[in-house]
């Protein structure tokens, strides 16, 4: 099949009612409170994709990060992060640190949760939610590509950066979570294993809102991204975390030593793997994005997904097949 080819893929659970009501949230940083704003025409859309398209984006990006590199001064930090947080619907009360204790807004973004706050699922083989999000398109591999949205779908072995770590998930299934403003920004392992390949892959900075995902062909694909592939006992998980416009780096602090600039492609094999239990950290986000989570067949995504949703670190996503 031709690179850019759409193929058919099985129908989905139908989206929850609130469904545009959270898209048009997650483009503003939170949920829609009543009557979204009404959406730009497509036309509008794509004169303005065209024009980010053409733009730096990856420079504006890394001054992005750098800015939220910077320190800031004691007395501002209470008042600047609660005003933050109350913009993007974010809940201060789940962090492990006070606000007055990050120095910069990186530190911020990235903050940790309290202990206890999240739970996974009691049985060890039922896959867990590595982020908190909103649930995106999901459902099953059709000759190894994945949907992105209605009319559009991507190449697995685009995503991997690998045919051959695509090749793992043929005929296996797919799971989407975009991350707003107001989310969490560490990434977990969703299942124990043996962490066994690490690959950055250098593209684009484009937006992955709603409007993007639409309108934008291979988006996920050819944005900067993060993959890595665990080894499970019961099978193999490809945890995604795909860059956009003013994320500053992804980070992988599950990886010793890691470190990536955005231009150079890195592809690390780890002998042996690297063991992880579910619920360990793999990546951050400085400045937020969207996972992809890919899944052998020897998986089944969980019924209870529903696209539109939120779902939390640890809620239950895949079970064994």
């Amino acid at each position: 099949m031709h690179r850019g080819a759409t193929i058919e893929h099985p129908a989905e659970q139908a989206p929850g009612k609130r469904e545009a009501a959270d898209l048009h949230g997650q483009f503003r940083g939170r949920e829609s409170s009543g009557r979204p704003p009404p959406p730009l025409r497509a036309a509008g859309w794509r004169l303005i994709l065209g024009g980010l398209a053409r733009a730096p984006l990856g420079g504006l990006s890394r001054l992005t990060g750098a800015a939220a590199d910077a320190a800031i001064p004691g007395p501002l930090r209470v008042p600047l992060f609660r005003a933050f947080a109350r913009a993007v619907g974010a809940d201060l009360s789940e962090s492990a640190r006070p606000p007055a204790a990050f120095e910069t807004f990186d530190a911020f973004f990235t903050r940790r949760l309290r202990p206890g706050v999240r739970s996974w699922p009691t049985d060890p083989s039922v896959a867990g939610s590595p982020v908190d999000g909103v649930v995106g398109r999901h459902g099953a591999v059709v000759e190894g590509r994945a949907l992105q949205a209605k009319g559009r779908d991507y190449a697995l072995a685009a995503l991997l950066g690998d045919a051959t770590e695509a090749a793992h998930f043929a005929h296996g299934s797919y799971l989407t979570i975009y991350l707003a403003p107001r989310h969490y920004h560490r990434v977990h392992a969703p299942v124990g294993g043996g962490l066994a390949t690490t690959r950055h892959l250098p593209g684009r900075r484009m937006p992955v809102h709603a409007a993007a995902v639409a309108l934008l062909a291979e988006l996920f694909a050819g944005n900067e991204r993060v993959a890595c592939r665990l080894d499970a006992d019961q099978g193999t998980v490809a945890v995604v975390a795909v860059g956009a416009t003013n994320v500053g780096r992804i980070g992988v602090p599950a990886v010793p030593g890691w470190e990536a600039a955005a231009p150079t492609a890195i592809a690390k094999a780890h002998r042996p793997p690297i063991g992880l239990d579910r619920g360990d950290e793999m990546m951050v986000f400085h400045l937020g994005s969207t996972v992809v989570l890919l899944f052998d067949a020897a998986f089944r995504l969980d019924p209870g997904l529903k696209r539109g949703a939120e779902i939390r670190l640890g809620d239950p996503i895949a079970r064994p097949a």
